[in-house]
């Protein structure tokens, strides 16, 4: 029996939305990346970027736990000396609350072209409103 491999010309996307309101950050993260990766398709590809597209709303209202806010620190450098730059989880959260979520999917994705390839499929929105109704993207449910 050969194993399958779908090609770039067979693949079908479809949209799902995912509401992080009261959510874990971390599970909102893992469902959007297996969707995004094409893990939840029987017909997943390793190589191939054959997940679907992903809108997560509500990105200001998500929640950590433990004392999170204050311990988790997020990292940025210049690459200037002196130019590294820290926030902790609840400055994120109040001032950059899209970029705190893109960072945690961004992690459980692959560190590769095909990692930056799947991440151009996401979509994330700090309040309830999106611009994607057009495609008519599907309710998921974080578990």
């Amino acid at each position: 029996m050969k194993t399958f491999m779908l090609r770039k010309e067979d693949i079908e996307r479809k949209w799902y939305v995912i509401d992080a309101e009261g959510q874990n950050l971390g599970k909102v993260a893992v469902t959007a990346a297996n969707v995004l990766r094409g893990k939840n398709k029987p017909t997943f590809t390793p190589h191939i970027a054959c997940g679907d597209n992903v809108i997560i709303i509500n990105a200001e209202k998500v929640v950590l736990t433990g004392n999170k806010l204050e311990d988790k620190m997020y990292y940025n450098h210049s690459g200037y000396p002196g130019g590294l730059r820290e926030r902790n989880a609840k400055t994120m959260k109040e001032k950059y609350p899209v970029e705190m979520v893109e960072r945690a999917v961004k992690g459980m994705l692959p560190k590769n072209r095909l990692g930056r390839q799947i991440f151009r499929q996401l979509f994330v929105y700090a309040g309830n409103e999106h611009k994607h109704e057009a495609q008519k993207p599907e309710r998921l449910e974080v578990k």
